[in-house]
Formats: C-alpha cells, sequence, structure tokens
C-alpha cells in the first residue's frame, strides 16, 4: 500500500515494513532505530507470545485509566493558548491555524440526511465491524456491546491465542468467502490443522428490539496429523461479549456439559433493552467462564491469557477459572469439544423475560432452521454477484469463485469506528504537558479497510477505489462511508487521511506513527465514486428510489466537496498558475535516494531529486482535473450556475487544453509524461565515517555529484501514465501510440503479470531509498494503477481513432494477464495480495490478506470501470 501526508504509520510488514504516510522520519537513521520501530510495530499490531503458565494475575489488567481527562486537559489548553513554543510574538497565526484544524465545516452533516436514518440506519446497526480480529461483531453506536470469537491454535509444541488478525499467526488462509455487507456472511479459517468456519445472520424479527437478532455458527474440524496429542483430542474455542460503556453484564447458570440452547449471559442497553445470548449444540461440550471488569477491549486477549495461565498454574488445566469479578462487563466462555464440533450462538435484543416469541426465535437462528437459512442467503449472494457484475462467460468458475471472495472480504472488511484524530501542531510547539497534538473532535467512521491484519482502520486514498467496488455491489451502503467521510471535513477543507480512531485502532499502531499534519494532502479518490453515481443518474443508470437518494446525498454533498477541492486549490498550486505539486516533501533530506512523495500516495516513486517550489506533479494535476469534471458534473445536475460553477468549469477547460498538458509535461522525445523540478541523475548513496561524541561511526548518506537544474524528471512510470488514465490525450494524437508503447514495452512497464510501476530502465529502479527502507513503488505490479491503466485501454478501444484496434488488443492481454495472476496467487496461498513481485513470475509480496484495492480484480473480471471524462 502507500503513504499520504499525515502521520508515519507502517505500511509494508515486518522488515518490509514501509510507512503509508507522515514526515521524513530522520529517526530512522541507525539500525538501532530501526529495530527499536520494529520492536513498536510488533507491539503496535497487538501480536501476543505463546501462553505461558506463570502466576499473573487477571485484575493487575484492569486498572487502566481512561484517555477522556487528558485530552479535555489538552483541548482546554490550546483554547486558553496555554503553549510552550516560540517567541510569543509568533504564537498568534499559528494557533489561530491550529483552532481551525479541529474545527468541524460549517456546514449540514451528511449522515444527518433522513436516508440515512430510521429503517436504513436500523438495517446496519448491527455488524462484523471489527475487522481487527477473526471474527469481531458490534453496533454502530460510540459505546456498542461487542462480541468475538478467540481459539487456541498450537504450532511449534506451543500454545497461542489467536483473536487478533495477525500474520504471525501463520494460518494457511482466513478469509471471508461470502459477505453481502449487510445481515450475512461466511469465513473460513485454517489454522495448523484446524478448520474453523464462522457463519454470521441477522434479521430483525416479531418481538426483536431495535438493530434485531443475530447469529454466528462456530464449525470446527481437526485434522489429527497436524496436531499435537493434546490438541488432538480437544479444541478450545472462546466467544466473549463485553459493554464498553461499563454497563454490567449477568453471566447465567453454568452447565458444564450440555446440548440444546443454554442461556450464556444477558444485559440490558438503552437502545436495544434487555438482551441475552444463548449457546446451542448437539455436541457434548464441556463449558468453562471468566467474567472481568475492564475499560480496555484492545486488551481481551491479554484478559483471557493470563486467566489461562493462572487458572492452569493452580489447578493444571487449560480452562477458564469460572469466577467472576464484581461488576463485570467483560463475559468469555470456554467451549471444548473432540475433534469436531458445531456451535451457535444466538444475539436476541428486546428479549424481557415476559417475552412469548423467545423460544422461536432461538430456534429461526440455530439448527436445523439456521442451516436452511445460511444456504438461502448463500444462493441468494451468488444470484445477486452474477446480476451485478455480469461476470457470466466473461470467466470462468476457478476465476469466479476469487471475485466472489474479493468482494466479500472487502464488504466483511468495512469497520466502524469512533474516536479522535490527533493532528500534529506546529514545529517548535507543545502542550505543558508534552504533547506534540491536538485532538480532533469526537467522530464515528464507518469504512472499509485495506487490511485487516496490517491496516483495519481508514485510509482516505484507498476508499475511493474501495468505493468503486462497493456502489456498484449496494450504493446505500457507498453513501453511508462516503458521508462519514466527508463529515471529517474541517473548516479549512481539510481530512485526515489516515483514521486512527478507538482503543482498537490505536492498539496496532505505534506512537511515533498516530499524528495527522493539517498540512499534507493525499489523492481525493473519493471524487472517482461521486463521478460514477453523478454519471449514473444522467444514463438511467438506477432506480426512481436510488436515483432520489443520490441526488440528495449529491446536493448535500456539494459544500463539502466544494471546500475539499478548494483546499487542495489552494494549498497544493505550484508557483505558477494551473500548476500543482504534493507540498511536504523534504527539500533538506540527506538520507534519501530520492526525497518521498507521501503524500501522492506513491511513497517512493522517484520525483524531482531536490524538492523546490518549482515542482509540477503530473499526476495531482490529473487528480485536478477528475475532481473539477466531477464538480462540473455535480453543479449540471443541480442546475447551480453561480460564479464558483463557472470557476469549475474554466478550471477543467484549463486543465484538459492538451497543449498546455503537453507543454508543462510532455517529452516529445519518448511521448512519456514526466514530472517537472530540480533534479539531477547523477545521485547516489555512499557510507560516509561519521564522528559523535567522540565516537566514530558509517551512515548512509546520498552525494550528488551532478548539480541539479530544472528540467522534466526522466522515470517512467505509474506518474507518466496519468493522463492515459483519465482519457486526457485525444484518440487521434500521435502521443497515444506513443503511450501504447511504453505500456506494451517489456523493458519498460510490461509483465506477464501486470504493468510494473516503475520502468526497467530508471536510474531509480528497485533501488533502495535509504539504509532501511526497500523499493516499494519502483518496480511492484499494483492493482489499483493497473485497474486505472485498464481503464484507459477500454476507453481507447472504444474510441474511433488510429490506435482503436491496438488498445484493444493490450486491453484484453492486460486484463487476462491480472486475473490470472490474481487468481493464481490466490489459489496457491489462500490470500490476496498487497502488490505483486514483477521479477519473482509475480508472486504476491508486501501485506497479505490486503482485501482493499486489490479487490478491483472484481471489476476487470467483470469489465467495469469509471466514468472520467465530462
Amino acid at each position: 500500500m502507500s503513504g499520504g501526508g499525515g502521520s508515519s504509520s507502517v505500511r509494508r510488514p515486518v522488515a518490509a515494513a514501509r510507512s503509508r504516510s507522515g514526515p521524513e522520519p530522520d529517526a530512522r537513521r541507525a539500525a538501532a532505530a530501526a529495530a527499536a520501530a520494529a520492536a513498536a510495530r510488533r507491539r503496535g499490531r497487538g501480536d501476543h507470545g505463546p501462553l505461558r503458565l506463570m502466576e499473573v494475575s487477571p485484575r493487575n489488567l484492569l486498572l487502566v485509566g481512561t484517555a477522556s481527562v487528558a485530552l479535555l486537559a489538552v483541548a482546554f489548553v490550546v483554547y486558553t493558548g496555554v503553549w510552550q513554543g516560540k517567541a510569543d510574538g509568533e504564537v498568534e497565526t499559528p494557533l489561530r491555524r491550529v483552532v481551525r484544524s479541529v474545527t468541524p465545516l460549517d456546514a449540514p452533516r451528511m449522515m444527518d440526511l433522513p436516508q440515512f436514518q430510521g429503517d436504513h440506519k436500523e438495517s446496519l446497526y448491527w455488524g462484523t465491524y471489527r475487522p481487527n480480529v477473526y471474527l469481531g461483531i458490534r453496533a454502530r453506536t460510540p459505546l456498542s456491546l461487542i462480541a468475538g470469537i478467540m481459539w487456541i491454535g498450537a504450532k511449534n509444541g506451543q500454545y497461542f491465542l489467536r483473536h487478533v488478525c495477525q500474520d504471525s499467526d501463520e494460518l494457511s488462509t482466513y478469509g471471508w468467502t461470502d459477505h453481502n455487507g449487510r445481515d450475512y456472511g461466511h469465513q473460513v479459517l485454517v489454522d495448523h490443522g484446524l478448520l474453523l468456519t464462522t457463519s454470521f445472520l441477522k434479521e430483525k424479527g416479531e418481538g426483536s428490539g431495535y438493530g434485531g437478532d443475530w447469529a454466528v455458527r462456530l464449525n470446527a474440524k481437526t485434522d489429527g496429523p497436524s496436531l499435537s496429542e493434546d490438541q488432538e483430542s480437544t479444541t478450545h474455542l472462546f466467544f466473549y461479549i463485553a459493554d464498553e460503556a461499563g454497563n454490567s453484564i449477568t453471566m447465567d447458570s453454568h452447565i458444564p456439559s450440555s446440548r440444546g440452547h443454554v442461556l450464556l449471559a444477558s444485559g440490558s442497553r438503552e437502545e436495544i433493552g434487555d438482551w441475552k445470548v444463548y449457546l446451542r449444540s448437539e455436541e457434548n461440550l464441556e463449558i468453562h467462564r471468566a467474567g472481568f471488569k475492564s475499560i480496555s477491549m484492545h486488551n481481551l486477549s491479554d484478559l483471557v491469557q493470563q486467566a489461562l495461565a493462572t487458572n492452569a498454574m493452580q489447578s493444571g488445566n487449560l480452562n477458564l477459572p469460572d469466577m467472576a469479578e464484581d461488576s463485570s462487563n467483560v463475559i468469555v466462555y470456554q467451549v471444548s469439544m473432540k475433534r469436531s464440533a458445531e456451535v451457535d450462538i444466538v444475539f436476541l435484543s428486546g428479549a424481557a423475560s415476559e417475552n412469548p416469541m423467545i423460544e422461536e426465535r432461538i430456534n429461526r437462528l440455530t439448527g436445523p432452521v439456521l442451516s436452511t437459512r445460511l444456504e438461502s442467503k448463500q444462493k441468494d449472494f451468488e444470484k445477486r454477484y452474477d446480476q451485478i457484475f455480469n461476470v457470466n462467460n466473461k470467466i470462468n468458475p476457478k476465476e469466479l469463485s476469487v471475485g466472489v471472495a474479493a468482494l466479500s472480504n472487502l464488504l466483511g472488511g468495512i469497520g466502524y469506528f469512533y474516536g479522535q484524530s490527533k493532528i500534529a501542531l506546529p514545529k517548535g510547539f507543545t502542550q505543558k504537558n508534552g504533547d506534540k497534538y491536538i485532538p480532533y473532535w469526537p467522530a464515528a467512521l464507518y469504512t472499509a479497510v485495506p487490511s485487516r491484519s496490517f491496516f483495519p482502520r481508514g485510509f482516505l486514498w484507498d476508499e475511493g477505489f474501495h468505493q468503486l467496488v462497493i456502489w456498484r455491489w449496494d450504493v446505500h451502503i457507498s453513501m453511508d462511508i462516503i458521508g462519514h467521510w466527508l463529515d471529517l471535513i474541517n473548516a479549512d477543507g481539510w481530512i485526515p487521511r489516515e483514521q486512527i480512531l478507538g482503543a482498537e485502532a490505536l492498539s496496532k499502531v505505534p506512537d511515533e506513527f498516530v499524528l495527522q499534519y493539517p498540512s499534507n494532502g493525499n489523492p481525493p479518490t473519493l471524487f472517482l465514486a461521486l463521478r460514477d453515481l453523478a454519471s449514473g443518474i444522467h444514463a438511467n443508470q438506477f432506480s426512481d428510489e436510488e436515483s432520489e437518494k443520490i441526488s440528495t446525498f449529491l446536493k448535500r454533498a456539494y459544500v463539502r466537496l466544494s471546500s475539499w477541492f478548494q483546499w487542495f486549490n489552494s494549498t497544493q498550486t505550484g508557483k505558477y498558475e494551473g500548476t500543482f505539486y504534493w507540498h511536504g516533501r523534504d527539500s533538506m533530506a540527506t538520507r534519501e535516494l530520492n526525497p518521498k512523495t507521501l503524500t501522492s500516495g506513491l511513497d517512493d516513486y522517484p520525483r524531482a531529486s531536490h524538492p523546490n517550489d518549482e515542482e509540477r506533479h503530473v499526476d495531482l494535476r490529473c487528480w485536478m482535473l477528475l475532481a473539477t469534471n466531477c464538480m462540473c458534473s455535480i453543479a449540471e445536475f443541480l442546475k447551480t450556475d453561480s460564479s464558483l460553477e463557472k470557476d469549475y468549469y474554466k478550471m477543467s477547460n484549463q486543465l484538459s487544453d492538451f497543449g498546455i498538458l503537453n507543454k508543462m509535461h510532455l517529452d516529445d522525445k519518448t511521448g512519456a509524461y514526466f514530472d517537472y523540478g530540480n533534479h539531477t541523475e547523477k545521485v547516489r548513496l555512499r557510507w560516509y565515517e561519521v564522528r559523535e561524541n567522540d565516537v566514530m561511526r558509517r551512515e548512509l548518506l546520498r552525494e550528488t555529484l551532478q548539480p541539479p537544474q530544472l528540467q522534466l524528471v526522466p522515470h517512467v512510470g505509474y506518474v507518466s501514465m496519468f493522463p492515459f488514465m483519465m482519457g486526457a490525450i485525444p484518440p487521434e494524437s500521435w502521443v497515444l501510440e506513443k503511450q501504447l508503447d511504453l505500456i506494451s514495452n517489456s523493458s519498460i512497464l510490461w509483465t506477464d503479470y501486470g504493468l510494473r510501476s516503475l520502468s526497467r530502465t530508471s536510474s531509480i529502479y528497485m533501488k533502495r531509498n535509504t539504509e532501511h527502507d526497500p523499493p516499494y513503488w519502483r518496480g511492484a505490479i499494483w492493482i489499483n494503477m493497473n485497474y486505472m491503466i485498464l481503464s484507459g485501454l477500454h476507453h481507447y478501444a472504444h474510441e474511433d481513432g488510429p490506435y482503436k484496434d491496438r488498445a484493444k488488443e493490450l486491453y484484453d492481454e492486460l486484463r487476462s494477464n491480472l486475473i490470472r495472476n490474481i487468481v493464481k496467487n490466490y489459489h496457491e496461498t489462500g490470500f490476496f495480495w498487497e502488490n505483486y513481485d514483477q521479477k519473482n513470475k509475480g508472486k504476491g509480496k508486501g501485506a497479505r490478506s490486503f482485501t482493499g484495492w486489490t479487490s478491483l480484480v472484481v471489476l476487470i473480471m467483470g469489465e467495469s470501470y469509471p466514468t472520467l471524462h465530462r
């Protein structure tokens, strides 16, 4: 994945991890610092070690204070101007800027629209909205009941507790094979001989409370030869339910072994009334339990692990202690079974004891009736998939199943988060208490995520690509997600590009990578989906009801989108009119071969070697063209005709001017589009002996062998293809022929697995950027950019002109290569990948279980592409 402006969170696995965003961290300049960061990342991902049988009290884990008082203190300090920083005379302007950065835009909220209330809101109340755990359920409310599962896995003779998605667990596969984003999902997990399937079903039936009832079916089967003797005899599953608000939960009568349905826990919540959880199984189960009082929901793994370890020391058994702390708000049940078993767990809302429907509701969500309903839901899902993506006769059955899994994992990865982003203070300023941030306002975010294991939170530039898939599946969910993002716009029109909201999200990110920087942008990819929605109305693509709601949505969104657009147009502009560049590059960098442009989303893709305000970035120019075209489409649809709309049309025409584009960015010799800036190719990294505190050490620093000069930056890659992606080249132009040459040349972009991100002829191809920064966007095959280039080929294959047939030929071949490689990797490894190796036969690499924009394979299979032209 990639980076963007703001915090510097890890966006690559283990030693190959790369920052997705943030300032250039000189702190990573030495091996010791890298080792410390790696340790922090391991802690931040929530990794937990083997179950150690030591004497430890779970109660010690409960003594954790809340952060709310600290946040209030920070807010008070900021708004009263109590700073430690530069001289008093320099404080006023930065202070005003900081206050604006955490002030919401003065405009009606998207989520207050009537279409997001009532039945819509209730229908999405419960869901698998905790993507960071293998199975996690919560409601779309700030302090929710949460539920989930854990299990004990065995590896190398040690027991491990599985809960949080992490690659160190070394599961053979995990992910949703079906998920409709609303009320049904089926997941398969394989853990060293344990095959575990989880099914989720939700319904609003007679007698149920707000949000309805839901059921989880757990089916566990063990493969003896793969297991230790102890694990072969018994499988340990854990189900928990916890109240984030701290409301106590009643642990009901404990039955050591039971068939039929058993009441596990009960409680009450204002919004859903009385609730109860039941377990039903026809197997002979051994059940143990524990209750905890805790406000730290991200530490549930530790609570269970420590309770097991303590009880094992005392009793010699690997069981929960069958004890509960006073006023427990976390209840955990351990279900132990022989070899294989099927367990149904049912949550009933509105379950007062006098409710006569309880027995019937349990039966509808357990046993044979649940089996029938799950089968029916699966058939409905598959039928809907065929209808929407129209893949019949386009792909084979083997490919079809991978497309279904890609969509399911994207929808099953949608999460709900609530909290406050941490916004960095201006350089040189700190709070009295030492904090270097100010909190954003408390906010909710309903969003898809790039990866459940590595990046289980919202990323702005990823989300636009996610929504290209999601709006086609369920336009109401898509608008809900986009609306949540647009409600995060501040008074300046800026959106924090990485959303780390709530304790569970924060637990996956080391502290040093959390801060967001309000001067840094990120590609406005949401315009891709918004443009589709506006164009779809014009093309009568939606039903009357959908069109009405989309129209209302776009009308409300217009003010917010205008503010977002103006933020880009005022903060990311170049030195001359009509030019743009990604601000935030480090002009003083000495340890990078080429200073990264994290704000662009393309991290280490090579730009001008010596950043300054003369730069012109062709990709940002094209993103601005997309944004202006989208604003024009919405304005046309809304029939607005103010001076602002006229400015949009004027700017759209300027950015569409082919002559100006070529004058600023085209290399006439190669027909490639390049950035422009202060650049030299004669740079390298070399080791220097540096004396520090009378100690000599070696340091890898950049050496410039030839002075830079203003020129086009001669690196062919994804950035060079942006005008082509956006359809900005006339179909009859000789430039289009040159673009097709670049795409098809195996020494430049073409491989049998997809298009590489940087040409093999580039001086920076596959070169490290620092001692600890391996190449990222310097050769690897990325699906989001391949999809955009494929979209361009599809466009030109349908435009009259001399290159139409060649575009069609390349389109067919590239589409086939991408599908074949993604499908092959999925069947061989059980996962979708962050990117694919252009050198090693297209092998998946980077983060695995990367079910964000790699899910665009669904649209590639269905030949469905964005509307990019006005």
